[in-house]
C-alpha cells in the first residue's frame, strides 16, 4: 500500500544563509525617500534636536520608523526589522535612541510638529510636480476629505476615553487628499482627540482644515479649485459659516443632517423638479433622484450656499431611519459650487465614500492603535503614521503604472515589499537580485528605473 503524499513539499529549514535580504521590496520606498528629497527635508527640519557627537541623524530616525510602519510595523520597536538589513536601510538607531528622540520631540510640542509638517509640505509640492499628469491636482481641482477615526486602546493611555460607539480609545480627525479613480490618496492632516470628542465639533473641523491647507502647495491654499468635503459630522452652522466666509478661497461639499424642516420640504418637491441621479460615466442610478431646495429652506444660511437632497431606494436589508420618507432613503448636502448640474454635484459628494478606503489603509498602517502613553508622544506617532502613508501613495504615483497604482498598503506589502532578494556587492555597487519566478519581479525592477529618470533634489 502506497503512503499518502502530502499537498506540500517537505523543506528542511536552516539558519546559515548569507546575503539574503528580507523586505527587499522596501527598496522602492527608500528610493522614493531619496528621489523626493524627504530625507534631506526632515533632516534639516529636525537639525535643532541633533545633540553634539551624536551618531544618528535625528531626521533619519523618524523616517526609519515610518518605513517600518509602511512595511507593516505598528510600534517603535518594529524598526528592528530595518536594523537587521543595513545593506538596504543603512544604520538604524537602537530602540532606546528612538524612544529618547520621540520623547524629545514630544517635549518640544508645537515647534517639533511644525518642523515636521513644514518639511512634508515642501516635499509634497515637489512630488506633485514630479508626478505631472499623475498628480492629484492634474484635473484642475483638489479634493480634501475630512473624517474621524476611532482608534481602540487596550490600556489606560492619556486621553483614552469611552467613545460614541461604546468602545474605549481615541478619536482623531484626519484629512486626506483624494487621488480620484486613478489612484489612492494621501494624508494631509491628523488631529489627535480624546475618545469622547464629538463627531460634529466645529472647532476641530476648522483646525483640521487649516492643517490640511497648510500641507498643500501655496496655490491651493486659497481658491475655488480646492474642495473641502465632509459627511454630516461637518454639517454644523459654525463650520459651514467658516467655510462660507472663505467662499472666494475655497469650495465645499458638506453633508447635512435631515431636520424636520428639510424633511417636510422634501415631501413638497414636485416631480418636475427632480433629476435622475447618475453614476460615474453619466450612467443612470436606478431608483434615485436629486433635487435642489428653494430659498425658503435656506433662510439663515450663508449666502451662495446650495442645498441638495438625494432620495433613493435603500438596498435590500437596509434599515430605514426616522428621517426617511415613503420607504426611500434621504440624504442632504450643502455646497457653494455654481454652474454644475445638481446630479454631477451629488455624484461628486457621494464619492466622499473613498475616504473610508483611506481610513482602512490608515488602520493597516500604524493607526490600528496609538502605541505610546502620553498624548504628546502619540501626536508624534500620528505624524510618523502620515509619513508612512505618504510613501506608499507617492511611490506608485511616481514609479508604478496601470492597476498597480491603485494598490493599497496591504496589497503593496504582500506583492512587492515582502519580496526577498540576494544582496550582491560588486566593486562599490550593491545589487539586489530577485527571484526570477516571483510574479511581481518585473514591477520591482521597473519601478526603480522610472525613479532614476527623475531629477535629483536640489
Amino acid at each position: 500500500m502506497k503512503k499518502p503524499i502530502g499537498s506540500y513539499p517537505r523543506v528542511r529549514v536552516e539558519g546559515g544563509g548569507r546575503a539574503v535580504v528580507s523586505q527587499a521590496g522596501g527598496v522602492l520606498l527608500v528610493k522614493t525617500v531619496r528621489k523626493t528629497g524627504l530625507d534631506q527635508a526632515i533632516s534639516a527640519a529636525l537639525a535643532p534636536w541633533r545633540k553634539p557627537r551624536t551618531m544618528h541623524d535625528p531626521g533619519k530616525i523618524p523616517l526609519d520608523v515610518a518605513l517600518s510602519v509602511a512595511l507593516g510595523g505598528d510600534c517603535l520597536a518594529d524598526v528592528g526589522m530595518l536594523r537587521a538589513e543595513p545593506g538596504v536601510f543603512g544604520p538604524v538607531a537602537s530602540d532606546p535612541t528612538v524612544s529618547r528622540l520621540v520623547d524629545a520631540l514630544a517635549s518640544a510640542g508645537p515647534k517639533a510638529l511644525e518642523a515636521i509638517r513644514t518639511a512634508r509640505a515642501e516635499v509634497r509640492e515637489r512630488v506633485w510636480k514630479l508626478a505631472g499628469p499623475s498628480a492629484p491636482d492634474s484635473g484642475g481641482q483638489l479634493i480634501v476629505d475630512l473624517d474621524g477615526v476611532l482608534v481602540i486602546a487596550h490600556s489606560d493611555k492619556q486621553d483614552a476615553t469611552a467613545t460614541w460607539k461604546k468602545t474605549f480609545g481615541h478619536h482623531p480627525l484626519m484629512g486626506f487628499v483624494d487621488h480620484g479613480r486613478g489612484g489612492s490618496g494621501e494624508p494631509v492632516a491628523g488631529l489627535p482627540r480624546p475618545g469622547n470628542a464629538g463627531s460634529n465639533t466645529a472647532a476641530d473641523h476648522i483646525t483640521t482644515t487649516q492643517l490640511a491647507l497648510a500641507q498643500l502647495p501655496k496655490k491651493y491654499r486659497r481658491g475655488r479649485q480646492t474642495l473641502i468635503r465632509t459627511d454630516s459630522a461637518g454639517g454644523t452652522h459654525e463650520f459651514v459659516a467658516w467655510l462660507a466666509r472663505r467662499g472666494r478661497w475655497l469650495s465645499y461639499s458638506v453633508g447635512m443632517t435631515i431636520t424636520d424642516a428639510i424633511h417636510a420640504a422634501v415631501l413638497r418637491i414636485p416631480a418636475t423638479a427632480r433629476t435622475v441621479a447618475v453614476e460615474p460615466g453619466n450612467e443612470i442610478r436606478d431608483g434615485s433622484w436629486v433635487a435642489e431646495f428653494d430659498g425658503d429652506c435656506l433662510k439663515g444660511r450663508p449666502a451662495g450656499m446650495r442645498l441638495i437632497v438625494r432620495k433613493e431606494r435603500p438596498h435590500p436589508g437596509a434599515q430605514l431611519r426616522f428621517t426617511d420618507a415613503d420607504g426611500m432613503r434621504l440624504t442632504c448636502f450643502a455646497t457653494n459650487t455654481k454652474n454644475l448640474p445638481i446630479a454631477a454635484l451629488e455624484l461628486r459628494h457621494r464619492l466622499r465614500a473613498r475616504a473610508e478606503d483611506r481610513i482602512r489603509a490608515a488602520r493597516a498602517t500604524g493607526l490600528r492603535n496609538l502605541p505610546l502613553h502620553d498624548t504628546a508622544q502619540n501626536q508624534i506617532w500620528l505624524e510618523i503614521v502620515q509619513i508612512a502613508l505618504d510613501l506608499p501613495a507617492w511611490m506608485p504615483m511616481l514609479a508604478l503604472t496601470g492597476k498597480a497604482r491603485l494598490w493599497e498598503p496591504r496589497r503593496l506589502r504582500l506583492r512587492l515589499f515582502s519580496t526577498t532578494a540576494q544582496l550582491v556587492t560588486t566593486g562599490r555597487r550593491h545589487i539586489l537580485r530577485l527571484a526570477k519566478h516571483w510574479p511581481r519581479t518585473h514591477l520591482i525592477t521597473e519601478a526603480p528605473a522610472r525613479l532614476d529618470t527623475l531629477p535629483n533634489p536640489g
